[in-house]
């Protein structure tokens, strides 16, 4: 089924005459013969739903080349990008013929209004500015026409386009820069001059092609200016421009070398001439005398004068009969004229039809007036138009949006009153012409309009008869719905996510499903998004996605914003946005995982792969991909968690006793200073490398770090056997480990062993010295909360090779502490530390087998040293 033009068997109609058939007879006649036309029927197009049924149609895909990429545009599960292969890379674009040229230039014309041709006005006043434009145009020059709205630029260009049809090996191109960048309109320059189907040169293809174009580039409605059109006249050195803008368009920079050539209104003489021509007859002396006071008003702008030659057509057929311009009458409704409307009536007002001339306010701004006296039909595209933001739906589309058949005759209406004008393939309305219908009333029920607006075009973009330049040629319109109608979506009910993720991709793109089906916005963008792709129309891609997106969120169709994140971050992967690419598509691979959309996971990561090939390596964030963790790499030497080395075993902690910490001050300056920084060096790297730290804590046994507790045979003095660093391993005994505890019972004092090693330079040897003061009373020297009150100066029977006993046991009370459970023997060697109970666990990298007692460190027996918490 065409959506324009239905046949009769669409309706239910036997397409070789006779009743209408129902639904079961057209079955049975379906592949069998028709035995009154005596010859088989066709089969039925697979694509042709019966009427009023959604279309079960298979979705249209399309493949074509963007630089050195292949696009697969797929409406269903999203568009593929794949590096193109050799075999299908397109060779060299050449140029289209000269006739092909001219034919592409008439199909790119606005479409003639129905009904009987327009007269075509005369160009007035602007000969000097024609023949100038001309000689500029000849040299080579690229010039710029200044003009306010309305002042006839447009017609102006006609006419110069005309005159130099001749001058340029490419002729004349033709461009409208109405909402168009200086990349689109060199892809539009591209597209015009090289016949190159579905393919889309990267940049330095695009600009080395323009580059050897040579035509004069007749461009209207440019809306840009400074390093923008420089840009566009630095691309094409061989072309020359004829660009036409509004004063409140941006200057071109001083070193463009653009001439400058002023429009302005036309005289007083001018004006008065332009209106007869519009009128068809002479003026009488108060037309003219009103004619007089609009020029003043209106600055001589040929616009306000052809729509004021439009008000006194409407008045002299008020004149004529005043029911003229009634719901019925004769040119009411259809706005069609009967057979017996009087067209010589007379203009003297002797009959008593007298119609006064329309005020000066009306005369300077008659939209409304003028609209008041057009058809209903004509009056309702107005309406349509003011919804989308000024743009006209093509004429095809008006009697389904207005629903009149004869609804295509309006545009013959509006602009014969000069409403509308056109803008490049398309209308719009006038300069000035949207404000004056809103002021109206034309926008009171604009929301209502351009929610059918896009209903209808979310039905017919998504036609399998409607191919992609159809849809892109009406571009305008579409996004002009769509950008009113996405703010006011509302949240849909939730659907199950399978369901969602194909049918609301599949079969609502091609169904005209109700309004409570989904939401209009998204249903339009979803149909309207892989047209313009396939068309080549890149920036309402983008800005149909953009939009669909935002429908969507608003929507809480995650589904379909996930198709919107994966096109997006196609379009930006095809412009070179990796960093946007992969963004978009992240956030649709993210939505999709979480629907169990497996297809569409899959081709996200396809192109995410492909965005990590192109950015040189792995996806920032330590990921791949497909979106898994990439491991660490490996190193020679391991590395150290980032918390430190745990220890094997630690004391439990009580909770309500807070953690403390033992340290040794040392003399500034001396031995166990020394020491102590070497001991501190030592725990920093055992920190950052496990081996390290058993090199380490072998290395401190070897300095002296482990205190040596038999001195003698009943050492047990909690001084000598405590250990800075105390290993957090468990006794022989399999009870608990064997690291001290904190003494709170007093302030610390002076260890009882020898600062000075002797003359050896070995501590704990026969020559060493021997100390005369031992600790002052009240002093305690056990950090490790061992009880202190073991004498430590008893004689051994034995001889040994530990510190000899010169110090005399303290004379302060002991602390609390609980005293060890065992009495240390007196008349035996003295205990190596892995004996003694309150010794030090040997540290890690040593062994608890060890032959004999660790010497002690210079650090431990430091006069000054003191164990404080």
């Amino acid at each position: 089924m065409d959506p324009m033009n239905p046949g009769p068997e669409d309706f239910g109609h036997d397409p070789y005459g006779g009743e209408p058939l129902d639904r079961a007879d057209r079955g049975r006649h379906d592949g069998e013969g028709d035995s009154r036309a005596g010859r088989p029927r066709p089969p039925r197009d697979p694509l042709t739903p019966d009427f009023g049924q959604p279309s079960q149609g298979l979705a249209r895909t399309v493949r074509l080349v963007s630089g050195d990429s292949l696009l697969t545009v797929n409406p269903v599960d999203g568009s593929e990008i794949e590096p193109c292969p050799p075999g299908e890379r397109p060779g060299r674009p050449a140029k289209y013929a000269p006739a092909d040229r001219a034919e592409r230039a008439r199909a790119a014309r606005p479409p003639l209004p129905a009904g009987p041709p327009l007269p075509r006005l005369p160009l007035l006043e602007r000969q000097e500015e024609r023949e100038r434009l001309v000689r500029l145009l000849a040299r080579g020059r690229s010039v710029r026409l200044t003009g306010p709205s309305g002042s006839g630029r447009s017609a102006l260009l006609d006419s110069v386009a005309e005159d130099c049809a001749d001058i340029a090996p490419d002729g004349v191109v033709r461009l409208c820069g109405h909402r168009r960048s200086s990349t689109d309109l060199l892809y539009d320059l591209f597209t015009a001059v090289y016949d190159a189907p579905l393919h889309r040169p990267d940049r330095a293809l695009l600009l080395e092609l323009v580059h050897d174009i040579g035509a004069v580039v007749v461009l209207d409605d440019l809306e840009f200016g400074g390093a923008a059109l420089d840009e566009l006249l630095d691309a094409t050195p061989e072309c020359a421009f004829l660009v036409a803008a509004t004063p409140d368009v941006a200057a071109p920079s001083a070193d463009s070398h653009l001439e400058e050539v002023f429009l302005g209104g036309l005289g007083r003489g001018g004006g008065l001439e332009l209106l007869e021509l519009t009128v068809g007859r002479a003026l009488t002396d108060d037309e003219a005398n009103w004619a007089g006071d609009l020029w003043f008003e209106s600055e001589g702008l040929p616009l306000r004068f052809v729509q004021a030659g439009a008000l006194l057509r409407q008045r002299d057929q008020l004149r004529a009969d005043p029911d003229a311009f009634d719901e019925s009458g004769y040119f009411g409704g259809l706005g069609a004229r009967p057979a017996d409307a009087p067209f010589d009536a007379p203009f003297d007002a002797e009959d008593g039809h007298d119609v006064p001339l329309p005020s000066l306010a009306d005369g300077a701004a008659p939209a409304a007036l003028l609209a008041s006296r057009l058809s209903a039909s004509a009056r309702a595209t107005l309406r349509f138009a003011v919804a989308l933001g000024g743009e006209l739906p093509h004429q095809a589309h008006l009697p389904a949006l207005v629903g009149d058949t004869h609804a295509d005759a309006a545009l013959a209406e509006l602009a014969g009153c000069a409403l509308v004008s056109p803008v490049g393939g398309r209308y719009r309305l006038a300069s000035g012409v949207y404000d004056q219908l809103a002021a109206a009333g034309y926008a009171d029920d604009a929301a209502g309009h351009a929610h059918t607006a896009a209903r209808h075009y979310a039905w017919w973009a998504g036609h399998p008869s409607v191919g992609p330049e159809r849809v892109t040629a009406e571009a305008d319109a579409l996004l002009g719905a769509l950008s009113v109608v996405v703010p006011t979506t509302t949240p849909t009910p939730p659907t199950s996510p399978t369901a969602t993720s194909f049918s609301s991709a599949a079969s609502s793109a091609f169904s005209s499903a109700p309004d409570d089906e989904g939401s209009v916005a998204v249903r339009l963008a979803r149909t309207a998004a892989p047209a313009f792709a396939a068309g080549l129309d890149w920036t309402a891609w983008e800005r149909c996605l953009r939009a669909g997106q935002e429908a969507a969120r608003l929507a809480g169709d995650v589904a379909e914003e996930a198709y919107f994140h994966h096109e997006l971050g196609i379009l930006a992967l095809l412009g070179g946005q990796l960093d946007r690419a992969r963004a978009e598509l992240e956030a649709s691979i993210a939505l999709r995982g979480a629907l169990a959309d497996k297809r569409g996971t899959i081709a996200g990561r396809r192109a995410l792969a492909l965005v990590a090939d192109r950015s040189g390596g792995a996806l920032p964030g330590g990921r791949t991909a497909a979106g898994e963790e990439v491991p660490a790499a490996h190193h020679e030497e391991s590395a150290s968690p980032p918390g430190g080395v745990p220890a094997a075993f630690t004391r439990p902690v009580p909770a309500a006793e807070p953690d403390t910490v033992v340290t040794r001050k040392a003399v500034p300056g001396g031995p166990a200073a020394k020491a102590g920084a070497a001991r501190s060096a030592l725990l920093s790297g055992a920190r950052r490398n496990l081996v390290a730290a058993g090199a380490g804590a072998l290395l401190v046994a070897v300095l002296g770090t482990v205190v040596t507790l038999g001195a003698t045979s009943n050492t047990e003095t909690p001084s000598d056997n405590g250990n800075v660093n105390p290993s957090a391993s468990q006794g022989e005994d399999g009870g608990d480990i064997g690291a001290g505890t904190a003494d709170t019972g007093g302030d610390t004092g002076s260890t009882s062993r020898p600062a000075d090693p002797g003359k050896d330079g070995i501590p704990n040897t026969t020559d060493d010295p021997t100390p005369s003061t031992g600790p002052t009373p009240g002093e305690s020297g056990t950090p490790s909360g061992e009880p202190s009150g073991t004498p430590s100066d008893t004689p051994s029977d034995k001889p040994t090779t530990s510190k000899p006993p010169t110090t005399k046991p303290p004379t302060t009370k002991p602390p609390t502490s609980k005293p060890p459970t065992t009495k240390p023997p007196t008349g035996s060697p003295s205990p190596s530390p892995s004996e003694s109970p309150s010794s030090t666990p040997p540290s890690p990298g040593t062994s608890n087998s060890a032959s004999g007692p660790a010497p002690s460190s210079p650090a431990d027996s430091a006069p000054g040293a003191s164990s404080t918490i």
